[in-house]
């Protein structure tokens, strides 16, 4: 059997820690899989001293990560801290100009780094392996890197964030507020302290980068994203999603159109019976659109410590199947020099229908005045609903349900702003893009 592939691992928090343990406790089965044991002999963390309930006696303690991807005998540099900058940005690098493989999970790394952390990896013949870093325990990466070669992508869209997706199911099936779901998620650990990153679409924003330069082939353009998040969405908004057939969902989406690569992350109406609809909770799910496979949708848990342990371990095992000398897949599915610059497409462009919500004052004219706008813009009306009154007083704000057939989304902005200035609206209006799959 061929010597063991030394690990040293930065970060033991759940991940690491779930990593350590399924290393120590499968190590036979995995030296029989990957034909050659799987060693870690290096770690280092914030604290020594924590209890991780794992055993690490015979495994050297570094002070921090840096030393530990500059100076430590190992062949896989296991960053599992997170963040952008350093010291993730630094100890990723050291290993890399050295020529050792590194594994991550850290989705905000690559999406601010990833092109150059790419390149260095080619000029030492390493391997940077990041199947973690988006949607857990899907193995999207692989199959958009490697087992997808040949297709041309068309779209990739997907649910890739669980604390959104958690909120949305909750606040359909509990008939809650966005405000109350979210103090649930963060109490059961799905949301954090400050969800922001989050409920905001940048998480989000982060993956969907990474998947973009895989499926087109183009430079990463994380700061080239149309973004909203799920903050403004109400329970009337999923009441009313609900009653015309949709469920609401953050998705990411980006996809090829004439004027180049559109990337958006927004919540998204999707019909009741496709099969995105159907999922719930933390799990995260991720649909590809290709010419010669078709449509492919894969689903399963988008976070935890076993879910992207798995995937990070996935990595390591293929880089311990691996042979010196062979040849390395590039990261990012074509060596750097090869990857296209990014053009993109403006988001104003975007043809698909809407859903447009409008609190107004209940007097003569209004309906009138809406249909007019719409028309004046070109757009076709699917449905216009009056939701029943709530309150008793006569003139009381009334709220208007408008479902477009597909129209330009630069017509639906301006007959909304020409609606706003109308000056019977109260409140701003709610405009949610409806998304059909292809994969029903």
């Amino acid at each position: 059997m061929a010597d063991a592939l030394k690990i040293g691992i930065a970060g033991l928090g759940t991940v690491g820690a779930a990593l350590v343990r399924i290393l120590h406790d499968r190590r036979d089965m995995l030296a029989t899989t990957c034909g050659r044991p799987i060693e870690v002999v290096a770690v280092t963390a914030r604290d020594k001293t924590r209890d991780r309930g794992i055993d690490l006696t015979a495994t050297s303690w570094f002070d921090d990560a840096a030393s530990l991807a500059a100076s430590a005998d190992i062949d896989v540099f296991v960053e599992l801290m997170g963040g952008a900058g350093d010291p993730a940005y630094s100890a990723v690098k050291a290993a890399l100009s050295r020529g050792v493989h590194v594994v991550t999970a850290n989705k905000a790394l690559l999406a601010a780094h990833g092109i150059e952390l790419a390149g260095i990896a080619e000029e030492h013949g390493a391997l940077l392996n990041y199947e973690a870093a988006v949607a857990g325990g899907i193995p999207v990466i692989k199959a958009l890197r490697e087992s997808l070669t040949g297709n041309t992508i068309s779209r990739v869209y997907g649910i890739m964030n669980g604390t959104c997706n958690y909120i949305l199911t909750k606040m359909e099936k509990e008939g809650l507020s966005f405000e109350a779901c979210l103090k649930e998620a963060q109490r059961l650990g799905y949301a954090e302290a400050d969800p922001a990153f989050d409920i905001e679409g940048n998480d989000t924003a982060h993956k969907l980068s990474i998947l973009t330069s895989l499926a087109f082939g183009t430079a990463i353009a994380a700061d080239d994203i149309y973004l909203e998040g799920i903050t403004n969405i109400s329970i009337d908004d999923i009441h009313a999603a609900a009653d015309l057939g949709y469920r609401i969902k953050l998705l990411g989406v980006a996809q090829r159109t004439e004027s180049g690569i559109e990337q958006r992350v927004h919540p998204t109406m999707v019909p009741l019976d496709s099969v995105i609809a159907q999922v719930d909770g933390v799990t995260n799910a991720v649909a590809i659109e290709s010419d010669i496979l078709g449509e492919l949708l894969m689903v399963g848990p988008g976070a935890g410590g076993n879910a992207t342990a798995s995937a990070v371990l996935g990595d390591i095992a293929d880089i311990a199947k691996s042979r010196p000398g062979a040849q390395t897949v590039p990261a990012f599915g074509r060596p750097v020099t090869a990857l296209l610059p990014y053009t993109r497409a403006q988001i104003q462009s975007h043809e698909g229908g809407y859903f447009i919500r409008l609190t107004v004052v209940d007097k003569a004219g209004v309906f009138a005045s809406i249909a007019t706008r719409m028309a004046e813009n070109r757009i076709s009306l699917e449905s216009i609903v009056q939701r029943s009154k709530t309150h008793t007083d006569t003139g009381a704000p009334q709220t208007i349900i408008l479902v477009t057939h597909a129209t330009m989304e630069d017509s639906v902005r301006k007959a909304v702003a020409s609606i706003k200035n109308e000056g019977y609206l109260v409140g701003e209006p709610q405009v949610i893009r409806i998304e059909r799959p292809k994969v029903a």
